[in-house]
């Protein structure tokens, strides 16, 4: 892995970090709100900037964990005066829903921009219908030695043509081995796969998927797709949550070097592979960040959502305490994931 693509990994998600507080940021103070500081990391100040006659701090922090606004009133230990238009404490219910959601949302509409980008760079992705693989590690597959390229011919002599034609019969076959014919530079090899169960729907798979190649598109495509792809991106992610907690998948967890790594290594492919990854990141920290968890947007919006419905306001300190914990917590997650991370 080069040095330019790490730096480009380091680069993208701190991109991703500033647009999400910038939306907060933006929001806030389009509706009058005063934003005291704004932070990319946590800790003591490595570098610090307050334009003359602004309110906001700029700020990059020692520990280079998340980024967070500091809009005035946001914290109920902070003293409070009643009549202060500036603090998010006195504004109405529908600008401190606004100030929630807008940092999710500037993720999430900037994912379409990343995709778009993507798209007019790099053209679109489309998989070839020939039974032309490419092979994944660690799957029956790569374990019975079938390599990216194979073209499958049969499979227990019955004849392939297309790629969905071998994987409707992996997907009937979880356990039982199967004799794939493939034609490998010219000559026949036969293997022995057997695939695992783990499919869809429980069926059988080999862990390959279909050579892909990619073709211009046109501006107007590239425009429809760019708005589709978040929302699929998004879909993905609570699908995958609800199939994790149903013990239907097992999670799989990336820090922030594990990130750094991927976003590496897609700038090393080309970069309209690195600005793919980065609107489906994009994407998938916008939907994140709206779980209903505490310490996370969707935490707080919970409790606004809560206060639209019984016209009451929560316990601000009671809410407070507990956005700390669910922070403390995530960061805490963070710092375990990190250190595999760093280990693998």
């Amino acid at each position: 892995m080069s040095a330019v693509a790490l730096l480009l990994g380091i680069f993208g998600l701190a991109l991703l970090m500033v647009v999400h507080e910038a939306g907060h940021h933006l929001v806030a103070r389009s509706f009058g709100l005063r934003v005291l500081r704004f932070s990319i990391g946590f800790g003591p100040a490595l570098f610090r900037y307050q334009p003359r006659g602004s309110d906001t701090i700029y700020q990059v922090a020692l520990i280079p964990f998340l980024a967070y606004v500091h809009v005035a009133g946001m914290n109920p230990f902070e003293e409070q005066d009643p009549n202060d238009r500036g603090s998010y404490g006195n504004a109405s219910l529908p600008v401190r829903i606004a100030t929630i959601v807008a940092g999710p949302l500037a993720n999430y509409l900037f994912a379409s921009v990343l995709f778009f980008a993507a798209l007019l760079v790099g053209g679109e992705e489309i998989t070839s219908p020939a039974p032309i693989v490419e092979v994944l590690p660690g799957g029956p597959a790569a374990t019975a030695d079938m390599r990216t390229g194979d073209r499958v011919v049969a499979i227990d002599g019955r004849p392939i043509a297309t790629f969905e034609e071998m994987r409707a019969v992996v997907l009937a076959s979880p356990g039982k081995q199967l004799a794939v014919d493939v034609d490998r530079g010219g000559g026949r090899v036969t293997l022995r796969i057997t695939p695992t169960a783990g499919g869809e729907s429980g069926g059988g798979r080999i862990l390959v998927q279909g050579r892909s190649e990619r073709v211009p598109v046109t501006v107007g495509r590239a425009l429809t797709r760019s708005v589709i792809a978040p929302a699929i991106v998004v879909e993905r992610l609570v699908v995958g949550l609800v199939r994790i907690i149903l013990q239907k998948e097992r999670a799989e967890l990336a820090g922030p070097v594990g990130i750094v790594k991927i976003a590496a290594s897609a700038a090393g492919r080309g970069i309209d592979q690195y600005l793919e990854f980065l609107g489906v990141l994009s994407a998938y920290l916008g939907g994140f960040n709206l779980l209903p968890v505490p310490g996370l947007d969707g935490g707080r919006l919970v409790f606004l959502l809560t206060e639209a419905v019984t016209r009451r306001r929560p316990d601000a300190r009671v809410e407070t305490g507990i956005h700390a914990l669910g922070l403390v917590m995530l960061v805490a997650l963070m710092i375990v994931v990190t250190v595999f991370d760093w280990r693998r």
